[in-house]
């Protein structure tokens, strides 16, 4: 069954990309659940960061599912509703208020190199590999599509993975900056608790703010909201927290953040 499975551990909630048959590929139901399942995570104080992962280890996700095209992409009206609907997935990673990691093992193409890019982080395993093979399948990407992958490998790399549509493996991925850390795949999970526990236990409001700051700064100058972004600055300094953290730093031991 092709599905979205979540769960929570401490506060990181992991959404499980599912399709076991099809190497995790995205069906229409898909993409639609996923800016619901976000949201859900996103309104619960119980949640600190989500990861999100392919089920099995073979694949993140290996696109979208190309046996739907021709019945919900055939046409150019139907081909507008589907692309919304992944728009609409792409958006919800970057609109979550907490940090989102990919944890990626093996095949990350297509619509999971678009989602993995969403992503505020990214961290592989030795085996992965990835690939934007749209030109190989003719269709278009989104100029806001490219964008997102020019913010993360700047204009050089973008060009490249789209033009040639070639694959790139984790080293590849790693110089050019789409992935921050490469680990052998029996250690990915652990690796990637290790550093996501980290996050978790740090002010909440601090770690909301800095990722608004970074996106801010990746739109262009009319788009920014920095008065907002200070907003959020100011927060953290009239906040409980930042109180815990002087007084656990005087005391010497590990703040308890509330995110208020």
């Amino acid at each position: 069954m092709a599905e979205l499975k979540t769960s929570i551990d401490g506060g990181v909630a992991t959404v499980l990309f599912s399709n076991l048959p099809k190497m995790n590929a995205m069906s229409y139901d898909m993409w639609q659940a996923v800016p619901k399942v976000f949201a859900r995570l996103d309104a619960d104080p119980a949640v600190r960061l989500i990861v999100c992962a392919g089920d099995g280890e073979k694949a993140f996700i290996s696109g979208a599912d190309i046996s739907q095209f021709e019945k919900l992409r055939g046409t150019v009206e139907a081909q507008i509703v589907y692309n919304k609907a992944v728009e609409d997935a792409y958006q919800a990673p970057m609109n979550c208020t907490k940090p989102v990691v990919a944890r990626i093992r093996g095949i990350c193409i297509g619509g999971g190199l678009g989602f993995a890019a969403a992503c505020d982080l990214r961290i592989c395993s030795e085996d992965s590999i990835f690939r934007m093979p749209a030109a190989r399948l003719g269709l278009g990407y989104s100029p806001a599509g490219v964008r997102r992958f020019m913010n993360v490998l700047g204009a050089a790399n973008t060009t490249d993975i789209f033009m040639s549509a070639r694959k790139f493996d984790a080293q590849e991925a790693l110089r050019m900056g789409f992935v921050s850390k490469v680990v052998p795949a029996a250690d990915l999970e652990k690796e990637v608790a290790a550093y996501t526990r980290m996050v978790s236990e740090n002010a909440p409001l601090t770690v909301a703010a800095a990722k608004y700051a970074v996106q801010q700064w990746q739109k262009d100058d009319k788009d920014r909201d920095l008065a907002r972004a200070m907003k959020m600055v100011e927060a953290c300094f009239a906040s409980e927290d930042h109180k815990e953290g002087r007084k656990a730093f005087m005391e010497k031991r590990t703040p308890e953040f509330k995110g208020r």
